[in-house]
């Protein structure tokens, strides 16, 4: 192994390491307590090798976000598959969306709520966050009436997801309902469809 395969690596690998470190840390305490700083501590590097890897937080963020895609694209991906019909696949994607949110909300937020410099929906997206869409794309699909645009069906059944997801953390929606919401979603969109 050449000594530039090697740097290479060890770059990767403390690239891995912050990104895992901030995601831990803003699931365990928020992301207030996701600070140079602090991740300098956590990983037992300065903080200028933190700033050789990332500009700043808010580019760890958008690190954790893309990781966070990878990783919500084989959950869904996954979920999609052990279903079988258009409804199935439609109910099952939801459900591991909402566990994932549930699961995991400080990359959720990440990715879906809190400012990160990505570029969502446009062609210039990292691959990580198409992957994502295109697991919910995938289910929706099917779905679609003559005539419908399936990435526009797709992006209102991801806005009717996120609400509920977004109305049942901050409370404003009970929990306990959200299964029968998540139905009722899914039994409109699904409508005449198996």
């Amino acid at each position: 192994m050449s000594i530039q395969t090697r740097r290479e690596r060890e770059r990767a690998d403390r690239e891995r390491l912050i990104v895992t470190a901030a995601r831990e840390l803003a699931e365990s305490e928020g992301w207030d307590a996701v600070t140079t700083r602090r991740l300098a501590a956590e990983i037992e590097y300065s903080q200028p090798v933190l700033y050789s890897h990332f500009k700043g937080k808010d580019a760890i963020m958008a690190a954790v976000a893309v990781q966070g895609c990878a990783d919500l694209a084989v959950e869904l991906r996954t979920a999609r598959e052990g279903a079988s019909g258009p409804r199935a696949h439609l109910a099952a994607v939801g459900r591991a969306y909402t566990a994932f949110a549930l699961r995991r909300p400080a990359v959720y937020d990440a990715i879906f709520t809190l400012p990160v410099d990505l570029p969502f929906a446009t062609p210039e997206a990292p691959e990580p966050l198409q992957a994502a869409f295109g697991e919910l794309l995938r289910a929706v699909t099917p779905i679609a009436e003559p005539g419908d645009e399936p990435g526009l069906l797709t992006e209102t059944y991801w806005a009717g997801l996120h609400g509920l997801i977004t109305l049942m953390r901050s409370g404003r929606l009970p929990a306990r309902e959200h299964e029968r919401r998540l139905s009722l979603l899914i039994a409109h969109f699904t409508a005449g469809h198996g």
